[in-house]
């Protein structure tokens, strides 16, 4: 899910279909939370700005079809400590679909010589796989660098999570380097996936491990459920200031449900809109290592 830039209300009365409480960002051993967003808060309220910049308009990449609004339609709290981001067809925007898209206002760098972890609790809305085709979730990092005037991919992408089509599928994907080809195979990324067992609760992780002393033995790693699924290393990437850029340099998060492009297409007749073709966010934490 490659991208670019930020910007920002309205009040749309929530539906919270099979509705669960989330919890706050669990503890873990050898860890210390460094910064954490569990969305409380009323039901219809839009994100807190404080902590997240809701993007607007259509971005104009990957042949996306939404267009991103500040809209509690598209990007509400559910009043149940969770973020609902709810894609909806609208034939008064371009390309007919509108939909929701933050990134956080946060920065973080992975810890020099330690262990870093990133992750959400997701779940997914509950239409069938039939009716879900062109719907795009996805949890994802770019390197601060793009916001000062670096390009896409040099600033660094790590996919934490995303799927395509309502497969129960999860992709964890490196975007690096330079475009077309270079060392990450650009515009494909280097990229492993994992079955998902339901459309319901699930915890998405990346770790760094910046802990061995030498650039090429440190590595990237990510979990679905706290099981590893994709890990690339500073070996494997072959290029210092390219490994510099994905493990030692300053990133956000970026929650998103993007509709149609190169990837999974656009919808078609049988792709129903609204809460069902949602992804919901239950937190999102940054943690490291004691």
């Amino acid at each position: 899910m490659f991208t670019i830039i930020p910007v920002l209300s309205t009040l749309y009365v929530a539906l919270l279909p099979g509705l669960a409480l989330a919890t706050a960002p669990p503890a873990y051993s050898g860890y210390n939370t460094i910064w954490s967003s569990s969305f409380a808060g009323d039901a219809g309220l839009l994100p807190d700005t404080s902590s997240w910049n809701i993007i607007t308009g259509n971005l104009g990449v990957n042949a996306e079809l939404e267009t991103y609004t500040s809209s509690s339609r598209n990007l509400q709290r559910s009043g149940g400590q969770t973020l609902q981001i709810v894609p909806w067809k609208d034939s008064s925007v371009s390309g007919g679909w509108t939909s929701g898209r933050i990134e956080s206002t946060y920065t973080f760098t992975p810890k020099a010589g330690g262990r870093t972890m990133a992750e959400a609790s997701i779940r997914f809305g509950t239409n069938g796989i039939g009716n879900k085709q062109g719907i795009w979730p996805a949890f994802w990092l770019l390197g601060d660098s793009i916001r000062h005037g670096t390009a896409w991919p040099a600033c660094g992408e790590l996919d934490i999570m995303e799927t395509v089509n309502g497969y129960l599928t999860g992709y964890g994907t490196v975007h690096c380097n330079v475009y077309p080809g270079g060392v990450c195979n650009e515009p494909n990324g280097i990229q492993g996936s994992i079955a998902i067992p339901d459309q319901s609760w699930h915890t998405w992780r990346i770790v760094w491990d910046n802990t061995p002393s030498s650039w090429t033995s440190q590595t990237i790693t990510w979990y679905m459920d706290g099981r590893a699924f994709h890990e690339i290393s500073g070996a494997q990437i072959g290029d210092q200031n390219t490994w510099n850029s994905l493990a030692h340099s300053a990133v956000f998060f970026i929650l998103n449900v993007a509709v149609g492009g190169s990837w999974p297409g656009n919808p078609n007749s049988a792709t129903l809109d609204g809460y069902g073709s949602m992804m919901e966010v239950g937190y999102v934490a940054h943690y490291s290592s004691t």
